[in-house]
């Protein structure tokens, strides 16, 4: 019996609710069936369109459209169906054919920044940072799991009961989990973290309220004295967008090797190497990790090392990269606040298995790391860039930081939305003459203590 089947048949054994749940959705659209015998119509039909036809989304949506209209007029049993159900049941099918199903809309919607399928019925997006239940649904589990299939097996990468978890990632970038049953109890599960597909630039953070004007003109200023950069925060708060902006300051010039576990990264410059990282395959044997990309990263003469995130042993490698002459790296990493990321990059290198001493570790963190941005997704939704922080070296055994720019925020006002300000705490950081040596000369006021 298959992964899907012993799901049917515990949904039906261990409780009534759900099938009764299923007959509830099935019945919402009374086409239903109809758009079934429509749907193996059009694949059958679709055989004698040429091929050169079909490698065009557009053409082939003219084609399927077509198709529906005259399987339509032919079917004689066929009720008598209103123009605009006749086109809504055209743009289901095209969306099954050349998209992702019935979330293709949801994907195709600017405003949407994240989708996710928990199991068939319950879809949510994500709008201006507030989760919305919407009225899509699929079929069934089955059809769940073929929209899956459709995204990761042109990655190579696959999803079953001996691999029930997949990351993938969409042909725009959007970032895709997956996970199935037995793990996902209530079916298959999808997540979609969807990227802009115009590439956001600093101006247009600055407009959202993300960081200010004199923010941004310090972090180009590190970035392009090849200070060592990472950027903390929690999921969601805009780390990889954040990250793939900062790095826009790398000059066009430099020779740029960005890892990642799915490339997500839209660098502009022209000289740039993307280094995905693989799975293992179906005999648990073949994975290349992060770290794995990292140590053969340093042998391809990079100028810049970009790493999507670290989050494990790799943080080791990265740090003696930034140690070994290889300045100007950017990465990002999970965490609630600057001091907090010092703490996971600890456990990262431990996790390593070198059994370094922990005073090690931190020397080597803090002559690694000279600039902590971190950033947070607040309440309302919004991101800020709450700190930007100078790593300035040790003090006994501890790292000593020190905030050059925050956000303080006041409260929040009456339509929701978050009320605060950025401040400079007035500190210059050490590496100042670093930055001048490189040709740039700050204004004075930048490090006075103020509010912008």
């Amino acid at each position: 019996m298959s992964l899907l089947q012993r799901l049917e048949a515990k949904k039906t054994t261990v409780t009534g609710n759900e099938t009764g749940k299923e007959k509830k959705h099935s019945s919402i659209d009374p086409y239903e069936e109809m758009k079934t015998r429509l749907h193996k119509s059009v694949i059958d039909k679709l055989k004698d369109v040429p091929e050169e036809n079909k490698e065009d989304n557009n053409t082939l949506a003219r084609h399927i459209e077509e198709i529906v209209d005259e399987t339509l007029k032919e079917d004689e049993t066929s009720p008598h169906i209103p123009r605009g159900d006749r086109q809504r049941i055209a743009g289901e099918i095209i969306d099954e054919i050349t998209g992702f199903g019935p979330i293709t809309p949801l994907l195709n919607n600017a405003d949407v920044n994240e989708v996710m399928v928990n199991g068939p019925y319950n879809v949510y997006v994500e709008k201006g940072g507030r989760l919305i239940k919407t009225d899509v649904h699929f079929k069934d589990n089955d059809h769940v799991m073929h929209v899956i299939e459709r995204i990761v097996s042109p990655l190579g990468r696959r999803i079953d009961e001996s691999m029930p978890m997949v990351d993938a990632r969409l042909p725009d970038g959007s970032r895709v989990n997956a996970i199935i049953p037995p793990l996902a109890l209530h079916g298959p599960t999808i997540t979609i973290r969807k990227f802009s597909q115009e590439a956001l630039c600093m101006e247009d953070v600055i407009n959202f309220g993300t960081l200010t004007k004199q923010m941004a003109q310090f972090i180009e200023a590190c970035v392009k004295s090849r200070l060592n950069v990472i950027i903390s925060g929690g999921t969601g708060s805009g780390k990889t967008t954040s990250l793939n902006i900062i790095s826009s300051f790398v000059p066009g010039s430099e020779r740029i090797v960005t890892i990642e576990d799915s490339a997500e990264l839209q660098l502009l410059q022209e000289h740039v190497l993307t280094l995905e990282s693989r799975p293992p395959n179906i005999e648990g044997k073949g994975a290349i990790t992060i770290r794995d990309l990292v140590r053969n990263a340093l042998r391809m003469r990079p100028d810049r090392i970009v790493v999507g995130e670290v989050r494990s042993q790799e943080a080791l490698d990265m740090l003696q990269a930034m140690n070994t002459g290889h300045d100007g790296s950017l990465t990002t990493g999970h965490a609630n606040s600057p001091r907090d990321m010092l703490s996971r990059l600890e456990t990262m290198v431990l996790m390593a298995g070198m059994d370094l001493p922990l005073r090690a570790i931190r020397e080597q963190i803090s002559s690694a790391i000279d600039l902590i941005v971190h950033q947070s997704r607040l309440r309302d939704g919004s991101r800020k860039i709450t700190h930007i922080t100078e790593v300035q070296g040790m003090e006994s055994d501890v790292i000593v930081l020190q905030d050059l720019f925050r956000f303080h925020q006041h409260g929040v006002n009456s339509d929701g939305s978050v009320s605060g300000d950025f401040q400079s705490t007035g500190i210059r950081p050490k590496f100042i003459d670093q930055l001048e040596t490189a040709g740039f000369s700050l204004p004075t006021d930048i490090f006075q203590s103020s509010i912008f």
